[in-house]
């Protein structure tokens, strides 16, 4: 058990929650829209990583890779984040919450499943409820900015009518039984303005533009040398 105490918005009031998370995973390949898929699918192969076996697939990850640090530490020049929705399973509840799927290009190139477990799993600390949000779910924005060269830029931006509809996306994942307890996953991503190269700091929120609230983290990259 790994436990993470959040902070849960309960009718606009801020409610610390602790809760044991025994499992993660990383949900991939989860648009909506064929063509935009294809899209990041091929944004992938452009720098080596082989397409799927399946669309969705959802890998697994240590759970301990979560983190609410500010700063990580990465080996070599070739990662990068990924801002994902966070979904995480609770006593028949499910929360949702936001964070960045950080990944090792190089190792992604010959093993997305081992590039899972290279990086930290950086999320913010703000969870919602599912049933507040499902209503208006597909309105809801995903957006990241990275710092590349000295420069802050919009690093991807959609929303949540680009992903498969979340229920479907547990269904796939985990059948009837639906999000086990303790379980946090990663909802899957949308392909980056200008490409995947990494950056020295990454920062990404999920925006409710119906209830007019956000939730946001950011992160410094260290860069650990690489010396054989």
């Amino acid at each position: 058990m790994y436990d993470l105490t959040f902070t849960v918005d309960d009718k606009g009031a801020a409610t610390p929650l602790t809760l044991e998370i025994n499992r993660a995973v990383i949900a991939g390949w989860t648009g909506r829209d064929p063509v935009a898929r294809d899209r990041h699918i091929a944004e992938l192969e452009a720098i080596g990583i082989a397409r799927p076996a399946t669309t969705p697939i959802y890998y697994c990850c240590s759970a301990r890779r979560l983190s609410f640090a500010d700063t990580i530490e990465v080996c070599g020049e070739e990662t990068s984040g990924e801002v994902e929705f966070v979904l995480i399973g609770w006593q028949g509840r499910i929360f949702v919450g936001c964070g960045s799927d950080h990944t090792d290009r190089k190792v992604e190139s010959y093993s997305v499943t081992v590039s899972k477990q290279m990086c930290d799993k950086p999320i913010a600390c703000e969870l919602w409820e599912l049933e507040d949000v499902i209503d208006h779910w597909d309105q809801m924005i995903l957006r990241s900015w990275a710092v590349i060269g000295g420069q802050r830029v919009l690093y991807q931006e959609g929303t949540l009518a680009g992903m498969l509809p979340v229920k479907e996306l547990i269904a796939r994942g985990f059948g009837e039984a639906g999000l086990p307890d303790g379980c946090a996953m990663f909802g899957g991503t949308f392909a980056a303005k200008g490409g995947i190269r990494p950056a020295s700091r990454f920062e990404f929120e999920l925006a409710d533009p119906v209830r007019k609230r956000m939730i946001r983290h950011g992160y410094d990259v260290i860069t650990l040398p690489v010396r054989g």
